[in-house]
């Protein structure tokens, strides 16, 4: 009995941004969409996901001095900005005096996106993407895919090659309480004798 070949996952073109999809198909990375309910945050896409939060790349707008930056980290991380600096300080020869991130509005205009939308994949910006070495000890992760109901999961190692990040120590594992309640139902009643 021949074997059949299993097909190459096609980007959905209607689900995600037309660059995106363009993107990924002339990368020929191997790459998986996933369909979710709309998220806000890293944190809420690992819960929804059920994927373990250091498996969620969370995608930060930076300036530095006077450049952007997307700078990726694990979900379950904190920014450093004196690291972030002195990384961006140690590719460019230049001492970085200032790293910020910029509200929101900046953000839209800058990248020309929705409120909110931002993707995990600099290059459709034209700018350079960092990458904490945290994310990189994940065999794979979720990447944001400007689209609040659909992400790309894909191998961290060819997200890196992809966007050729720079890879450093720039963020600091934070605590995450994970508060457990009790499912709401009826209570059971209990019998006097």
């Amino acid at each position: 009995m021949p074997k059949k070949k299993l097909a190459k996952q096609k980007t959905p073109i209607k689900k995600l941004p037309a660059k995106l999809v363009e993107y990924l198909e002339k990368s020929g990375v191997s790459h998986k969409v996933l369909e979710h309910r709309t998220v806000y945050t890293a944190l809420d896409a690992a819960a929804t996901m059920r994927k373990k939060v250091g498996e969620i790349a969370k995608s930060l707008f930076v300036k530095a001095d006077k450049n952007y930056y997307l700078v990726l980290l694990p979900a379950d991380y904190n920014l450093d900005f004196n690291k972030l600096g002195k990384c961006i300080g140690a590719q460019t020869k230049k001492e970085v005096k200032a790293v910020k991130i910029p509200g929101e509005k900046i953000m839209t205009e800058a990248l020309k996106i929705k409120k909110g939308a931002i993707s995990a994949f600099g290059k459709l910006y034209k700018i350079p993407v960092i990458v904490d070495k945290g994310l990189a000890k994940a065999k794979k992760a979720v990447f944001s895919s400007g689209h609040f109901n659909y992400s790309i999961e894909m191998a961290v190692k060819d997200f890196v090659r992809l966007e050729n990040a720079i890879l450093g120590s720039i963020g600091v594992k934070k605590k995450i309480k994970i508060i457990k309640s009790k499912p709401i139902g009826k209570k059971k009643n209990k019998k006097k004798k």
